[in-house]
C-alpha cells in the first residue's frame, strides 16, 4: 500500500458554522461556550484510561446497534494495519502496533459471536482496557459533527453548463511526508512559502491544464471542497468517483460564518438549504463569502470499490466511521460514541455506537472534536447538517495479557454478519 495523505472531509456542520450550538444552549443559562478547539496541553494524552466501573459507557445499547458497516469498517481497518506504514504510527501512548492491530481482531471476533448484548458486554470488559477523550476541558466533553459524501452531475470536458473545474494535485504543493500536513507552495529556488490563497488560485488561472473534472456552479464545486470527496454523475450516464488528493496550509474559515459575518441571514436561520436558497438569489455574493475561506483542496480520481476513502485509504462507512485529530488520537482503532444524533425527519436521538476511526479533518482539531460520516447522498447531508452535539468519546484496547491471543497469525479476517 502505498503513503496515505490524510483526507480532508471537512465536517457539514462547520460549513455552516458552529451556530447549533448557541442553538443547542438555548435552554441554559450560561452564554459562554466552551472552546472545542482547544488544544492538549503539553504532555498531556488525549485519552484517560477509565478506572471507575460507574463511568464506562453502556455496552449494550452499542452491541444493539451494530449493522452490516460497522463489519465492514472493522475489516477495512484490519486491512490498513496490515500494511507495513501503518507502523510508523505507533507506539502510540504505550499502545504498540501489535496490540492497536489485535484490538480490532478481537472486538470484531467478539461482536460477531456475542449471542446477546450481556455475553457482549462482559467479554468486552474482561478482554479490554477502556479509554475516555480528555475532550475540550478535562471533563471528557467532544462536540460531534458530521459530514458525507454529495452527489453532483459533472462533466470531463468544460462547456457552458460545466464551467467549474476540480483541480488535481498541482506538483509545486509541499506535504509533510510522514503526517501529510501541508507545508506550503515550492520556490524555484527551493524555499517554501504560503500556497496562493482560493481567490488568487482561480483568478490567476495558475492551475490551467491540471483539471480533473467541471461542476456546475461555484457552491457544488465548493461543497465537494468541504467534504473532500463526491459522486459524480456524468453526461454519459457514467459515474465518477473523486477524493481527496492534498489541500494548501492557507487557514480554514466556514461559508456559515461568513454568510453570518455579512447579515444575510439571522443565526437560527442558518442551514445548508437556506446557503443553497441564496445562492440561487444572489450567487454573486455566495460566490465571494466563499472565497473567505483561504483553504483550497485538490483531488484525484478513486475506484468506486475504494471510495469514499479516508485518511487510512481505505472506505469508510456510514455512522461507523469517526475523523478525529490525528495528532493527538491513535488511528484505525475501535471508539465508541456516546452523543445525541437527528433522524431523516429531524427528530433527535440518543447515537450510542461503536465505530473505527479511519479520517481526519482539516476542521477536526484537538481532542474536543470529532466528525461523524453520515453516508452518502441527499439523506446522509441531513443526518450531517443536524449533526451537533456534545458527547463521550472512547477508544477500546486489548489488555496486554490478551493480545497474543488476538495476534494476526492467530486470527483470519471474517466478514459474515451474525
Amino acid at each position: 500500500m502505498q503513503p496515505v495523505r490524510p483526507a480532508l472531509l471537512l465536517t457539514t456542520s462547520l460549513l455552516l458554522l458552529n451556530v447549533a450550538c448557541s442553538q443547542q444552549k438555548t435552554d441554559q443559562a450560561s452564554t459562554t461556550l466552551p472552546d472545542y478547539s482547544r488544544q492538549l496541553p503539553p504532555g498531556d494524552s488525549a485519552l484517560i484510561k477509565v478506572t471507575d466501573p460507574n463511568k464506562l459507557p453502556s455496552l449494550r445499547d452499542s452491541w444493539a446497534a451494530k449493522d452490516v458497516y460497522l463489519l465492514e469498517s472493522c475489516d477495512a481497518s484490519r486491512r490498513w494495519f496490515e500494511a507495513p506504514s501503518s507502523r510508523s504510527h505507533f507506539p502510540y501512548e504505550g499502545i504498540t502496533h501489535e496490540q492497536a492491530q489485535a484490538s480490532v481482531i478481537a472486538f470484531q471476533t467478539i461482536l460477531e459471536n456475542a449471542r446477546s448484548s450481556a455475553v457482549f458486554e462482559t467479554e468486552i470488559l474482561d478482554t479490554f482496557d477502556v479509554y475516555v477523550s480528555r475532550g475540550c476541558d478535562d471533563d471528557g466533553t467532544v462536540l460531534f459533527t458530521g459530514y458525507f459524501s454529495p452527489i453532483f452531475r459533472a462533466s470531463q470536458q468544460p462547456s457552458s453548463e460545466y464551467p467549474y473545474p476540480l483541480y488535481t494535485r498541482p506538483a509545486d504543493l509541499v506535504t509533510d511526508p510522514t503526517t501529510g500536513q501541508p507545508k506550503g507552495q515550492q520556490q524555484s529556488n527551493g524555499s517554501v512559502t504560503p500556497y496562493p490563497t482560493r481567490e488568487e488560485i482561480e483568478s490567476s488561472g495558475m492551475l490551467k491544464g491540471t483539471e480533473l473534472v467541471w461542476l456546475q456552479d461555484p457552491l457544488s464545486t465548493y461543497l465537494v471542497h468541504v467534504n473532500g470527496s463526491a459522486k459524480l454523475l456524468m453526461p454519459d450516464n457514467t459515474t465518477m468517483y473523486v477524493g481527496y488528493a492534498g489541500k494548501t496550509d492557507r487557514p480554514y474559515k466556514g461559508l456559515g460564518r461568513s454568510v453570518l459575518d455579512a447579515g444575510l441571514v439571522g443565526r437560527n436561520q442558518l442551514s445548508l438549504a437556506t446557503i443553497r436558497r441564496l445562492y440561487r438569489q444572489d450567487p454573486e455574493t455566495i460566490s465571494k463569502l466563499i472565497n473567505k475561506n483561504e483553504c483550497y483542496v485538490f483531488f484525484t480520481e478513486y475506484a468506486g470499490g475504494n471510495w469514499p476513502a479516508g485518511s487510512l485509504g481505505v472506505p469508510v462507512n456510514q455512522r461507523a466511521s469517526i475523523a478525529t485529530d490525528k495528532t493527538v488520537y491513535p488511528r484505525g482503532g475501535v471508539v465508541m460514541v456516546d452523543t445525541q444524533a437527528v433522524t431523516i425527519d429531524r427528530q433527535r436521538e440518543p447515537l450510542v455506537r461503536f465505530m473505527l476511526d479511519q479520517d481526519t479533518g482539516g476542521a477536526i482539531k484537538a481532542p474536543g472534536r470529532a466528525d461523524i460520516f453520515m453516508g452518502i447522498g441527499p439523506s446522509a447531508e441531513v443526518l450531517a447538517g443536524g449533526q451537533f452535539a456534545e458527547g463521550k468519546l472512547y477508544y477500546f484496547f486489548l489488555k496486554p495479557d490478551h493480545i497474543a491471543q488476538y495476534a494476526p497469525a492467530n486470527k483470519t479476517r471474517t466478514t459474515a454478519v451474525q
